[in-house]
């Protein structure tokens, strides 16, 4: 299993983009200097009126296919 850290801000407006369907997935650089891409839909359940902040870690299989996304800590 293959995990990645990275910290995301994205504002409430911003966030609409992927809400609306316009923008599917997101683009984020782990810790490690990686750029990680990831289904937008997951980052819903960690919405709030500020939009979405904190540290996360993306979880994969062996493939590299996302199995899961946790909030470590909000910013």
């Amino acid at each position: 299993m293959n995990e990645y850290r990275f910290r995301l801000h994205i504002s409430s407006e911003r966030f609409l983009a992927y809400y609306r369907g316009t923008a599917k997935s997101v683009v984020a650089r782990a810790h490690t200097g990686q750029n990680v891409q990831f289904p937008a839909a997951l980052l819903q359940r960690f919405l709030s009126p500020d939009g979405v902040h904190g540290d996360f870690i993306l979880l994969c299989d062996d493939q590299n296919k996302c199995v899961g996304l946790q909030r470590v800590s909000a910013a």
